[in-house]
């Protein structure tokens, strides 16, 4: 089983950043899919979710508005495009799975399956 994040980055404030995360060895499209990021000196932090069909998503308040989920079932690919980025959206940014058409899991024992993480930092 594999999570492979890429397309993190540095970033000015009000830009944009597309995230992504190639899943393989399992079967993609029966897990509920997360990004969940950490930043610098905090805990880890839910940002959003998407069920295995991709019918439902929902966004920590602070990225609703700015940030998009979605994914390509097809591809075993999941997205994070990220818009109007502040510095607080700086961290590590993690894809994980969860066998479950829908869910969105706050801890880490929620999920199955994690990436080792993609860096964002948003800075002038």
């Amino acid at each position: 089983v594999q999570l492979v994040e890429s397309g993190g980055g540095l970033a000015q404030p009000g830009g944009s950043l597309r995230l992504s995360c190639a899943a393989s060895g399992f079967r993609f499209s029966s897990y509920s899919m997360s990004w969940v990021r950490r930043a610098p000196g905090k805990g880890l932090e839910w940002v959003s979710s998407i069920a295995s069909d991709g019918s439902t998503t929902h966004y920590v308040d602070s990225v609703k508005g700015r940030f998009t989920i979605s994914q390509d079932n097809a591809k075993n690919t999941l997205y994070l495009q990220m818009n109007s980025l502040k510095p607080e959206d700086t961290g590590m940014y993690y894809c994980a799975a969860v066998f479950a058409y829908y869910s969105r899991g706050l801890y880490a024992d929620d999920y199955n399956y994690w990436g080792q993480g993609t860096q964002v930092t948003v800075s002038s």
